[in-house]
């Protein structure tokens, strides 16, 4: 009986065992690779039967060689470093791992919040400088007063907004895709419009795709509240990030706080990083022990679930398996 051919293209991680340890459920030889190049995944990847992936580029170029390739799983949720039109040209189902870290990520926007609103890192820093002056924080304003929105309303959304209720905030709502879950009655759903220009803190969930790219740009920065916070743990190239650069230099806003920028990582000189309003963090927002494990058990089993026969549960593209 021939064996399955399973490749991993590119990971950062200390260990593949547990991916190792799922694929070998079924007949099959997994092997490790750090392709960074259309060449090189050309040269390590084209005999491949699945490819779990990560952040190597699955271009038009390099799937058109893979001419066993039955299934493409990525590492997470976004797969913007693959050409999903060419990937249902080939017959190539592209898979993703959406319901791993949903905690993690709306627990991390939520820390970003109350770090931006609560001035935490400021007071913090000046503590750690000698300085013991509570004022140099105002203003503050009490939270449970605060209307948060959301943009996104999947999973990682709706917990964030959940948990944002719980905690005493009215919250609003805008999905760029129209679809509101039933299990958020108590948020009321808004226009993107109305939503900028009623929310303190607005936290941003949803995917980058054409119609949310650059969705928070110059007009829309200046539609929201000067005393307004802007939080986004989903993906870089949702905000203009030279328009927000503009707007904490000018006050259009009070403050932003990212885990994801268009470029990772930012260059030391970046302009945004020059900000005491602006807070960073290292696209850190989905781990934890327990979710990287799960990431990598869960990709890994979708690519068994594909080569055994079986339809995959989150493919991303739109097709019919027929390989």
């Amino acid at each position: 009986m021939n064996r399955f051919i399973v490749k991993i293209t590119d990971c950062d991680h200390p260990s593949v065992d547990i991916e190792r340890n799922v694929i070998s459920r079924i007949p099959a030889d997994m092997s490790l690779h750090q392709c960074k190049t259309e060449e090189d995944l050309i040269h390590e990847c084209a005999d491949a039967d699945a490819l779990i992936n990560q952040y190597a580029p699955l271009t038009r170029k390099v799937l058109s060689q893979l001419k066993n390739c039955k299934v493409i799983v990525r590492y997470g949720v976004g797969v913007n470093n693959v050409d999903l039109e060419a990937a249902s040209e080939y017959g190539i189902p592209v898979c993703n791992v959406p319901d791993y870290g949903i905690d993690e990520v709306s627990d991390h926007a939520l820390a970003l919040m109350y770090t931006l609103t609560r001035k935490t890192l400021l007071l913090a820093n000046a503590v750690r400088r000698g300085e013991w002056d509570f004022s140099i924080s105002r203003p503050i304003l009490r939270l449970r007063d605060q209307v948060v929105g959301v943009v996104g309303l999947g999973r990682i959304g709706s917990a964030f907004a959940k948990k944002a209720h719980g905690a005493g905030f009215k919250v609003i709502g805008f999905d760029p895709r129209r679809t509101v879950r039933e299990d958020l009655s108590f948020m009321e759903s808004v226009s993107f419009e109305e939503l900028l220009q009623q929310s303190d803190m607005i936290s941003i969930h949803c995917p980058l795709i054409d119609e949310t790219r650059n969705l928070f740009g110059e007009k829309e920065l200046r539609a929201m509240k000067s005393s307004a916070y802007l939080i986004n743990t989903a993906r870089g190239g949702i905000i203009d990030e030279v328009a927000l650069d503009q707007a904490l230099r000018e006050g259009w806003i009070a403050g932003a706080a990212l885990d994801v920028l268009e470029l990772e990582p930012p260059r030391p000189d970046h302009p945004l990083l020059q900000h005491e309003s602006f807070l960073a963090t290292p696209h850190v927002a989905w781990y934890s022990e327990q979710a990287f494990d799960e990431l990598k058990r869960k990709a890994a089993e979708e690519a068994v679930r594909v080569l055994n026969g079986e339809e995959p549960l989150n493919r991303v593209n739109a097709m019919k398996v027929t390989n």
